[in-house]
């Protein structure tokens, strides 16, 4: 039995592509949380056939584990996202939905229990899909101007420890006294070009200026979350080279 073995209740949706895809496909798993008022709605919504969406599993509040799509076919969880290169993220992807109800419903903490389990799950896949740990991504990373989630208060830093997912080790205090501090014009324009390097993409949608806000805050939201004001500081910045230079390495 594999180290990271873990077991799932099963609970398919029909909310997936047919063909099957082949294991050198799965570069990225992608974390969601549910954004529903309760566990039930989230379930019934990634299992109707009318709702369009699913994902690959569900970790429940009490660490349960759900598999709603087998691996290997694509589910619908992703929508239009883009990462580097990658263009809508669910041919190349796994997508975990973890059981929270969200910044739209009183956004609560992420039990153990839901941690444990990701944790054992994430080991399980990197394992056996070869995935890079810095391509562990948030739906808000990849879709950053449509969604929150994970959200702040999802504990990327904890994974980052386990291993299992990318983070700056800058010491705290450094983080804390360059919190709020300006920066210039070139130092703001080398930070999004730092964002472009770690991997969120350019969207000509949008006007250049709102867009750049809105990356930053995915980038807060996942990278410094104590603070998401989408305004670039010099944490911000440190941050942002730290990860580059970590990327290099």
């Amino acid at each position: 039995m594999s180290k990271y073995s873990f077991k799932t209740i099963k609970n398919y949706s029909p909310n997936f592509d047919p063909i099957k895809r082949k294991f050198r496909d799965i570069k990225f798993i992608i974390l969601h949380y549910t954004g529903m008022k309760s566990e039930r709605h989230a379930t019934k919504r990634l299992t109707d056939s009318k709702s369009k969406v699913s994902s690959h599993y569900l970790v429940k509040n009490d660490g349960k584990i759900v598999l709603i799509v087998p691996d290997l076919y694509i589910a619908w969880h992703a929508g239009l996202s883009s990462w580097k290169k990658y263009k809508f993220l669910n041919k190349n992807s796994i997508g975990i939905e973890i059981s929270n109800p969200g910044h739209n419903f009183n956004y609560k903490n992420f039990s153990f229990q839901q941690i444990n389990s990701l944790v054992n799950l994430i080991k399980n896949l990197i394992k056996k899909y070869k995935i890079k740990p810095e391509n562990i991504l948030g739906h808000s990373d990849i879709s950053p101007d449509r969604k929150k989630d994970p959200g702040e208060k999802f504990p990327w830093q904890y994974l980052y420890k386990k291993k299992i997912a990318f983070w700056h080790d800058i010491d705290k205090k450094i983080l804390l006294k360059n919190r709020v501090q300006k920066t210039s014009t070139k130092e703001q324009k080398l930070f999004v070009k730092n964002l472009y390097k770690i991997g969120y993409s350019k969207n000509l949608k949008f006007n250049q200026r709102k867009y750049i806000k809105i990356i930053t805050k995915a980038f807060q939201r996942r990278f410094r979350q104590k603070l998401i004001n989408g305004i670039i500081d010099q944490e911000c910045l440190i941050i942002s080279n730290n990860l580059i230079k970590k990327l290099k390495n």
